[in-house]
């Protein structure tokens, strides 16, 4: 018998749906929240390891932290370079790539071993400010999340990339693989009755919406594509094929600057917030299906 799936929609409701099993989250209450010491106050990139333990990198020093989660404790940190903007985090098999905001990448490779191999790549990435990473593994490519525009002038104004880089070729694709466009979003929120941010304008409130990436991660069962915002506090959902499914307006306390976010394999989400004027946090979402 062929499976029948039902769509209902519940952007007003924080919950999320995806297109092969029904995942249902609720992005106001976190099922856990893990502060993080300070040493992560800066805590920017973030990623899955295993079932119990998430990698991390902050935006000011060369050093990767692997964090378990049970005991909530960092476990182990690996000095792999000097002082930087470090903003992105990917494993890849036993390598680990790092994104550096102006678009260059470390690998370290065998990064586990205490005898790991460091390698930095180009990939000429033509923004000027990128925060997003994570593994496609199906296309084998690093996904890299710009956080500026594409250029200037009119014709970037509205767009916001996702490129792709080749890791057989160590080649960045010429066009973004994903985009995501301010007007259709609005468009998309109009025509779902979805409460936006707003701020102060000309002629009133407004819709507050840059779209400054700062984390991506593929759903590892849906394949959809999570994009978190974290000027504007948004999490856009696309689906495999780049297609915007669904928009969660983020709540400001609670996602004080989300810079990171993570999936593990059972739907799990981890979304991770510099500290500012608080502590770091870890914020977990557990899927109810």
């Amino acid at each position: 018998m062929k499976k029948v799936v039902i769509f209902l929609f519940a952007g007003c409701l924080g919950l999320s749906f995806t297109s092969s099993t029904v995942f249902e989250y609720n992005f106001n209450l976190p099922n856990t929240t893990i502060l993080l010491p300070e040493l992560l106050h800066e805590v920017s990139g973030l990623t899955v390891v295993d079932e119990k333990t998430l990698a991390c990198v902050q935006d000011e020093n060369g050093i990767l932290f692997l964090y378990d989660i049970p005991s909530k404790s960092i476990k182990k940190t690996i000095d792999f370079h000097g002082d930087g903007d470090y903003e992105g985090i990917a494993p890849v098999g036993k390598d680990m790539y790092i994104l550096r905001s102006d678009g260059l990448l470390f690998c370290i490779g065998n990064y586990q071993s205490s005898n790991f191999k460091l390698d930095s790549i180009q990939t000429n990435i033509p923004t000027l400010d990128n925060e997003g990473l994570c593994y496609d593994k199906k296309n084998r490519q690093l996904l890299i999340g710009a956080k500026s525009k594409l250029g200037k002038g009119p014709e970037f104004k509205y767009i916001r990339a996702i490129y792709g880089f080749d890791l057989k070729t160590n080649r960045l694709s010429e066009a973004p693989v994903f985009s995501l466009n301010v007007q259709e979003i609005l468009q998309f929120a109009k025509e779902n009755n979805i409460s936006m941010h707003t701020k102060e304008g000309k002629t009133g409130n407004e819709p507050n919406l840059k779209i400054k990436i700062s984390g991506v991660f593929i759903h590892p069962k849906s394949k959809d594509i999570y994009v978190l915002s974290a000027a504007d506090y948004y999490l856009f959902v696309l689906d495999p094929l780049g297609k915007l499914k669904m928009i969660h307006p983020l709540n400001r306390e609670l996602f004080n600057k989300a810079e990171g976010i993570a999936i593990q394999k059972n739907g799990t989400i981890f979304i991770s917030n510099e500290g500012q004027l608080n502590h770091p946090t870890i914020l977990q979402f557990n899927p109810k299906h």
